[in-house]
């Protein structure tokens, strides 16, 4: 079976190919890894295309195990496309020699194994020849797979490459040939040599994998079960599903749960079973045990009645199926391939799998692991195992695996007696809270709607109303029939009501796009817990109530959250994203307290870590990603950010924030067009989920990482809509979601000047009314922006001095160095190209310490036009002394015979002003053409 060669966009490896295409421009070699079917030779045909549409000369060859034998195969298949005309610039003996090798003479081809050298020294010339006319790349695709003459060739050529030759080759790990056969087809690539590892896909990219290959739309949660059991790998990705569609389309099966085996096609199962089935009888056995437990350890075998086994594990080890951790981790046992331990349940009979959960309920210490085998034991329900399983939900939740203890808790809810109905649907819906706090939201609705097909309880009802609300996550939108439904069940019960009050507070946020509408079901939710006592709910309130206040710009909003962090205090809220914690780190941002709020969220960060809720940790994750970017620590935000949404792919959460938050770190510190496409993933599921509380946020990403390439159109509009949405939803503090300065900056360059000026106008008065200096700063630049857009400067110049040291002042250095560069543009419009070049030399040491790629690249761009622009540059006299700065640097540019579009990048302006400037400038100068510019400009004044 061939790997998969088509991937949708989603699924490009984009920032693997840039890692391998640099280290190709300077010449070298490339090992590119991975194991069977992980999407090596696809990376390879994307690179070929690339680099081939680019003027590279690709050869390559992809042998196989059955070519190994057959001499020269490789050197055939890469010489394929070199005409005989570039083989007679040879000396007669090397060419005769080259041809019986290629098999293109009539010759046996012993010769050519006997004259290795000539041979050798033939190819060399060859190929020095093709890279005459340009770079050549040679690639070897499953190098391992090479025969031996042609590697010698290789290997050779390797050891002596000429310059604009490189060499990109793969191998396939996990084979038994490990280590020699990897430093063998290292030895193919030029030096230096550098060895790449094909990454597993996230779950977001096995999703976008599976629909480009027409494959069912699976719910997000079962889409995470796919990614895990494939353990990223799109081959493996691809037969699984096709395995679970064949199941549910011909068979009419219904979906997994989260404790039903996916189906393995015999395709994936059968090398499983050859690998197992080449074990010792003895370590197959240790191998089922291991598979059975829930966290396998060498000692926990050893107690389960598996004397040997060190050896049986060292034959597992060996036969590539096992691994052991290191001792800290007490001898964990991990399956390198996550499918193994399935395939085994699947294959070992049944008494041997009771036999299993018998030695290891026996065996283990560990109330979790006791628990799970006595389940496996019991047949019917029994009081005494429900009560053992309930019990062991608990020690999971506290020792931070709510995964675990929702799996537990529905056990022990099976397992309860039929006469204990109220018992059961406590088990029940505390599962299915576990499985929201777990991120399995599939999980946790279904038992929600289970135990509303069953209760009568008010409270019971209520609560699994509440899980279903929670279980939505962003997208609130999708259970407006569920409100009315669950306040009827609530009736006058103040205790049921400040619960559904508090969620009707975000869905009034979320959903209906109005924050004081949210603001007073949140003061409502508080007071009703505060008069029934119940403290977790309060607190709750108070903290929505306080970052309500925030956003609407209320002075009480301080007062609130003190509220909400006094004691008593409750674990559980102190923890979560939407706690009071959680919010002081906001508070500490609009106060320009940056190294204060990275405090407080990696305090909390490391606490989620321990245990905490997915959701919960990716939120914080998200929160110090922008700390981090605006602190100028763009190479940490970018790694945070990346976790986050590895996180929430895992549980299968609403992806919006965690894709903006990639958005926010790649356009700091990582690549613009990636930051692009993640803004615009971030705005989709937004939309999908219709979170009106998010989509200005992804909106605000895209229209600055436009604003940034110089798309001054887009971003305008872009940015107008999120003022738009922030305005009707009642932000009234510009430091909650700081946009306003980049709308004035994207309408000013757009030719909006007054529009720009209103909206900055609106946003000082109302940072001066809640004091924020560095929200006001940017606005300083934002208005010297609008002042050069209309030719005002020299002011804007004086403004923007100002606005650098302000925002120096209060430790913003990617927004100071923005500034910078900035003031470099209008100081180049005015002429002064010393300055300039010295304003964009200080953005670039600033943007280079932060490690903010995009924004050094953009700046040093800049820096170098400045440079290479002065001796071009107009003397004033005649024609230019009735003509404002810019309007002199548009005509100038005219002379040199740019376009209005390549004036308008290079001034970074707008197509509209440079061609209302030259409007201007052909009616004072009195010309009619473009050619009329030129000649007034080329002809020096006469003395």
């Amino acid at each position: 079976m061939t790997e998969p060669t088509s991937l949708s966009p989603g699924v490009e490896r984009t920032a693997l190919r840039d890692t391998v295409r640099t280290h190709l421009s300077r010449g070298g070699g490339v090992l590119l890894t991975g194991p069977a079917g992980i999407g090596r030779t696809t990376v390879v045909s994307q690179l070929a295309a690339e680099l081939g549409a680019h003027g590279h000369r690709v050869l390559r060859c992809s042998p196989s195990p059955a070519e190994q034998d057959s001499p020269f195969l490789g050197l055939i298949d890469l010489l394929t496309g070199v005409a005989d005309d570039t083989l007679a610039a040879l000396a007669a003996h090397e060419r005769a020699v080259l041809e019986e090798a290629l098999l293109r003479s009539e010759e046996t081809g012993q010769a050519a194994e006997r004259d290795a050298l000539v041979l050798r020294i033939a190819v060399r010339k060859v190929l020095a020849l093709l890279c005459d006319t340009g770079p050549l790349l040679l690639i070897v695709d499953d190098g391992q797979w090479l025969d031996r003459p042609t590697a010698d060739v290789l290997k050779y050529l390797a050891r002596r490459a000429d310059p604009g030759l490189s060499v990109l080759a793969t191998l396939r790990t996990g084979d038994e040939s490990g280590f020699p056969a990897e430093r063998s087809v290292l030895e193919l690539c030029a030096q230096p040599v550098r060895r790449v590892c094909v990454p597993p896909l996230t779950a977001h990219e096995v999703g976008e994998l599976l629909e480009r290959h027409d494959h069912p739309c699976w719910p997000r949660a079962l889409v995470a079960r796919l990614h895990h059991a494939s353990g990223g790998n799109p081959r493996t990705a691809l037969e699984l599903s096709s395995a679970l569609d064949e199941r549910v389309r011909l068979e009419g099966a219904a979906l997994p749960d989260s404790t039903e085996p996916l189906p393995v096609p015999d395709s994936l199962r059968r090398p499983i079973l050859d690998r197992i089935g080449a074990l010792p009888a003895g370590a197959r056995q240790t191998l089922v045990i291991a598979g059975t437990a829930l966290r396998p350890t060498v000692e926990l075998l050893r107690r389960a009645g598996r004397h040997h086994v060190a050896a049986d594990l060292d034959a597992c080890v060996r036969g590539g199926i096992v691994r052991i951790l290191s001792a800290s981790d007490h001898g964990t046992i991990r399956f390198l391939d996550p499918l193994t331990p399935m395939v085994l349940r699947a294959e070992t009979p049944y008494e041997r799998l009771v036999e299993a959960h018998r030695a290891l309920a026996d065996a283990s210490d560990d109330a979790v692991e006791r628990a799970h085998h006595m389940a496996r034991l019991t047949a019917g329900p029994d009081p005494v195992v429900a009560a053992r399983l309930s019990a062991a939900a608990s020690a999971a939740r506290r020792r931070g695996a709510p995964k675990t203890a929702a799996r537990l808790g529905r056990l022990a809810a099976e397992y309860t007696p039929a006469g204990q109905a109220h018992i059961d649907i406590d088990r029940r819906l505390t599962a299915a809270e576990d499985g929201i706090e777990a991120g399995d939201l599939d999980f946790a609705r279904q038992l929600a709607h289970d135990v509303l097909g069953d209760a009568d309880r008010p409270a019971d009802r209520v609560r699994a109303w509440n899980v279903v609300i929670d279980s939505c996550g962003q997208a609130m939108a999708e259970i407006a029939d569920v409100f009315p439904e669950a306040v009827r069940d609530a009736g006058g019960d103040p205790v049921l009501l400040a619960q559904l009050h508090y969620r009707m507070s975000w869905r009034e946020w979320m959903v209906g796009g109005s924050a004081p509408r949210a603001h007073g079901h949140a003061v409502r939710a508080a007071g009703l817990a505060a008069r029934t006592g119940d403290r977790r709910t309060e607190l709750m309130a108070l903290t929505q109530q306080a970052a309500l206040e925030l956003f609407l710009g209320l002075p009480e909003a301080e007062t609130t959250l003190a509220a909400a962090l006094a004691a008593p205090h409750d674990a559980h809220v102190m923890t979560h994203h939407n706690g009071p914690v959680h919010l002081k780190y906001r508070f500490h941002l609009v106060r320009d307290e940056l190294d204060e709020a990275r405090a407080e969220l990696r305090t909390l960060v490391y606490r989620l870590r321990q245990r905490g809720s997915a959701d919960s940790l990716s939120q914080c994750l998200i929160g110090l990603a922008q700390v981090e970017i605006q602190r100028g620590r763009c190479r940490p935000a970018l790694t945070i950010a990346h976790q986050s949404l590895r996180i929430v792919e895992e549980a299968g959460l609403s992806q919006g924030p965690a894709w903006y938050a990639v958005s926010l770190a790649e356009a700091a510190g990582g690549s613009l067009s990636r930051a692009l496409t993640a803004a615009e993933t971030a705005k989709r599921h937004s939309e999908d989920d219709d979170d009106r509380l998010f989509l200005p946020r992804a909106l605000h990403a895209e229209g600055r990482i436009r604003l940034f390439s110089g798309q001054s159109g887009q971003a305008a509009e872009l940015l107008r809509h999120v003022g738009e949405l922030e305005t009707a939803q009642g932000q009234r503090d510009p430091a909650t979601r700081r946009w306003h300065a980049d709308l004035a900056e994207a309408l000013a360059a757009d030719g909006a000047p007054d529009e720009a000026e209103a909206v900055v106008s609106l946003a000082r008065r109302q940072a001066e009314r809640l004091g924020r200096p560095g929200v006001l700063a940017t606005l300083d630049r934002a208005a010297a922006a609008v002042d050069a857009a209309r030719g005002e400067l020299p002011q804007a110049a004086r403004e923007l001095e100002r606005a650098a040291a302000r925002l120096r002042a209060t430790g913003y250095p990617l927004e100071e160095a923005r500034t910078r560069a900035l003031l470099g543009r209008v100081r180049r419009q005015l002429g002064d190209e010393a300055a300039a070049r010295a304003a964009f030399s200080a953005a670039l040491r600033i943007f280079t310490k932060a490690d903010a790629r995009p924004w050094a690249a953009l700046t040093r761009a800049e820096r170098d036009r400045a440079q290479d622009s002065s001796a071009c540059w107009p003397e004033a006299g005649s024609w230019s002394d009735h003509l404002t700065s810019t309007e002199r640097s548009v005509v100038a540019r005219v002379a040199q015979g740019a376009t209005n579009r390549e004036i308008a990048a290079g001034l970074v302006l707008s197509v509209k002003t440079v061609e209302a400037a030259l409007t201007r400038a052909y009616r004072k100068l009195g010309a009619k053409s473009r050619v009329d510019i030129t000649r007034m400009v080329m002809t020096r004044p006469t003395a």
